[in-house]
């Protein structure tokens, strides 16, 4: 046995046969059933090079924009956030997680704390 990995296939599409005389006049059409195991991360591995925006969301702040044309150098943005609360992790604009700011040399990072489960 080789011990290169092949190439797998995700889901298989099934398209429904053509229609003849006698079901041509149905509208439904039935979807394949979904694989009973989830999908392992080498059923994945075609979509590991898609790129995504992932932002960290320190906090948000509304101000009228006469405020915002007189801001200056040095001047204070006050935040929607206390110092220690978790910051907002989004992926593609969807909140995926919460986590703490941490500074690794001298470069900031964030440290997952909680993953948001989408409801429903």
């Amino acid at each position: 046995m080789s011990d290169e990995l092949e190439p797998r296939q995700l889901a298989p599409a099934h398209l429904p046969d053509e229609p003849d005389g006698d079901t041509a006049d149905q509208a439904t059409t039935t979807l394949p059933p979904r694989p009973s195991t989830p999908p392992t991360p080498d059923d994945l591995q075609a979509v590991f090079d898609v790129p995504v925006k992932v932002q960290a969301v320190l906090g948000r702040s509304k101000m009228d924009i006469g405020d915002l044309l007189r801001l200056k150098p040095g001047m204070v943005v006050e935040l929607d956030r206390r110092v220690g609360e978790p910051v907002d992790i989004f992926v593609n604009n969807r909140l995926i997680a919460r986590g703490e700011v941490v500074l690794i040399d001298a470069t900031l990072g964030v440290t997952l704390t909680e993953i948001v489960r989408k409801e429903g």
